[in-house]
């Protein structure tokens, strides 16, 4: 599809109306929203990581109603298996005493896949989202079954609970484009909460985008230009996250261990080309790829004993790097 005004309005119109009907459940989590939007449209998976009580489950709920989309939840525990999320073959009669195996497709099959509280499982358990995470694709005893698209996984995890918990393995973790932290709401909006009934608000959602649209639009954004000199920031970004000798910000050498790969610049640009897609502009602007910049890094750079020692969190690792670029221009 060609990009021009008139499709850029009618995608400002689009995001206006969809955060609109998302906002009438969650109340002063607008970058949330938006970045859960971006990462939909992007074709990317996105961990929300927040204190209980922050409506994390709510907001992918209203984002599953608000785009039309199938939706399936997994509350992930000790005790769950594989099994539970990909499904499994069953023996089944099928007349005259045959007997035959039959695919039950676990929850798995669906556009929209809360995991909630993913580090509640151990990682056999987690490890049967990696291929349909990455292929769009789950196999079974064999056989493969293909996924149905538009496929964008949201896991949520509690910071604070740490006894029963499996830390998710670094190779899980890549595969989620965003890392989000969900903060507690201002004074203004905790009260506005309080004084609604924000669940009851559900019913009240209406479908603004449908299946067809949001694949459209997911096509749509590769078509968004970015100028080499946008394209280069990405990449510098990325690799001074490295802790090589040549690296010139003195903070990654004392504090990072290993930084990010590939993928997260692949990530970078496709989340930029989203985000000025989303701002009605025709082109990736190096604060389309700042705005997103901490979300698609942070879970990707691994803090080493000194940074631990110190209290250094890869979040502010990571201001150390944008000041730098900063300077930089």
């Amino acid at each position: 599809m060609k990009i021009d005004k008139h499709t850029i309005l009618e995608i400002a119109q689009l995001r206006k109306d969809l955060f609109h009907e998302v906002e009438k459940v969650i109340v002063g989590q607008k970058e949330i929203i938006e970045k859960v939007f971006i990462s939909l449209v992007a074709r990317g998976h996105s961990i929300i990581i927040g204190v209980p009580g922050l409506a994390k489950t709510l907001l992918i709920k209203a984002f599953a109603l608000a785009l039309d989309l199938d939706y399936n939840r997994v509350q992930f525990t000790p005790d769950l298996m594989p099994s539970d999320i990909t499904g499994s073959d069953i023996i089944q009669e099928s007349g005259k005493g045959h007997r035959e195996f039959k695919f039950i497709s676990g929850p798995v099959f669906t556009n929209v896949l809360l995991a909630d509280e993913i580090n509640r499982t151990p990682p056999k358990t987690q490890s049967a989202l990696l291929q349909a995470m990455q292929e769009k694709i789950v196999t079974v005893n064999g056989k493969t079954y293909t996924m149905d698209m538009p496929f964008f996984v949201l896991a949520t995890q509690n910071p604070i609970e740490q006894e029963g918990t499996y830390p998710l393995p670094e190779a899980q973790l890549d595969r989620f484009l965003f890392s989000i932290l969900m903060e507690y709401p201002d004074e203004k909006m905790e009260k506005i909460i309080a004084h609604s009934d924000t669940t009851r608000n559900l019913s009240k959602i209406k479908k603004i985008i449908r299946k067809n649209k949001v694949l459209e639009l997911q096509e749509m954004v590769e078509t968004v230009p970015i100028a080499d000199f946008v394209l280069q920031y990405a990449v510098q970004l990325v690799r001074l996250t490295r802790p090589d000798k040549a690296n010139p910000v003195e903070y990654v050498k004392q504090f990072v261990k290993w930084g990010a790969g590939p993928r997260a610049t692949q990530f970078l640009v496709h989340a930029g080309r989203v985000k000025a897609l989303m701002d009605g502009r025709y082109a990736v602007s190096r604060d389309d790829i700042n705005f997103v910049a901490e979300n698609v890094l942070n879970h990707r750079v691994i803090t080493n004993f000194n940074a631990d020692a110190e209290g250094i969190k890869p979040g502010d690792i990571l201001s150390k790097i944008l000041d730098h670029m900063a300077k930089k221009k």
